[in-house]
């Protein structure tokens, strides 16, 4: 009996496809990876948030970011203690991932032998290849284990090349070099550990579109990214729309607190702990005179956040 339960079990398993591992994960992995999206995708399984919520993700406080994923369980998602190359402009973007490792000579033969089954230029170096594949409005995620002296992922040649792929920038748990040519880069903003003049060696490219870690954050291809001076933050794509339009709606509630302590309606400790009916009821009348055309988001929206709110 037991000779026929393996024989069963043996010609299963000669059955099966034999699957084999690339650089860049399959648009199924990604998919599993965030199975909770619900909306559309590129072609490469990430998710294809809408560029609207990405430029109104640019006015969203980082503390409301983080304090909303962490309400949601997500304690995981935020980094800090950046060299900024342009501090005071926000960047947002979809992640595409990609992982660096110290050289090892079989694996990196391995690598390449993967990147050529692929169609990926192997004259080059491997760093080239997930600025190759960049969209509109990507933002490359490199984890290069915190290396900064030959640890430099990208000088200005491959800071034009991400930028003329995806009008956007980067953020790289490693080093860069040519800052001064990455300066002159209109558009292209960049967050990373440090800058030496060295050229990347005895590093190479691992994966592209898996889950990395930056820091003491998890990041899966298709999160989304919102980096000012303050930080990082890394959110999960079904999670964007509920937490812009809480934020803007806390944003509110905030801007309406200010008014009327400036006013001197209520006390601090009034505005400060939660709100009574009495002041709910003024903050929802003062929201009806607030101008459609200011208002970070639809009326619709407004109307049906609070409704479900108060339900």
């Amino acid at each position: 009996m037991k000779k026929i339960i393996f024989l069963a079990a043996l010609f299963y398993i000669s059955c099966q496809p034999i699957w084999s591992q690339g650089i860049a994960a399959t648009n199924e992995y990604v998919k599993e990876l965030t199975s909770d999206w619900q909306g559309e995708r590129f072609d490469d399984g990430r998710p294809k948030v809408s560029d609207a919520l990405l430029e109104r993700l640019k006015k969203i406080q980082m503390e409301e970011a983080w304090g909303y994923l962490r309400n949601k369980g997500y304690n995981n998602q935020y980094d800090g203690d950046w060299e900024i190359l342009h501090p005071d402009d926000v960047m947002t973007g979809r992640a595409l991932t990609a992982q660096y490792m110290p050289l090892r000579k079989d694996y990196k033969n391995l690598v390449k032998m993967k990147g050529a089954e692929e169609n990926r230029d192997t004259v080059g170096g491997s760093n080239s290849w997930p600025i190759e594949i960049l969209r509109p409005g990507d933002v490359y995620v490199a984890d290069g284990y915190g290396r900064v002296i030959d640890g430099t992922l990208i000088g200005s040649n491959l800071g034009n090349a991400i930028y003329a792929n995806s009008k956007n920038g980067v953020v790289f748990d490693g080093g860069v070099r040519d800052v001064a040519g990455l300066m002159d880069i209109d558009g292209f903003n960049g967050w990373w550990r440090g800058q030496d003049p060295s050229y990347i060696q005895e590093e190479m490219l691992t994966s592209i579109n898996t889950p990395i870690r930056i820091g003491r954050a998890t990041v899966l291809p298709g999160d989304v990214v919102l980096a000012n001076r303050y930080g990082i933050v890394f959110i999960p794509a079904h999670l964007l729309a509920d937490l812009v339009l809480s934020s803007e709606i806390v944003a509110l509630r905030d801007q309406f607190g200010f008014q009327r302590l400036r006013e001197k309606t209520y006390t601090p400790g009034q505005i400060d702990t939660g709100w009574t009916d009495a002041i709910k009821s003024d903050f929802r009348d003062w929201l009806k005179k607030y101008p459609d055309n200011k208002l970070p988001m639809t009326r619709k929206e407004l109307n049906d956040h609070l409704n479900a709110k108060a339900n």
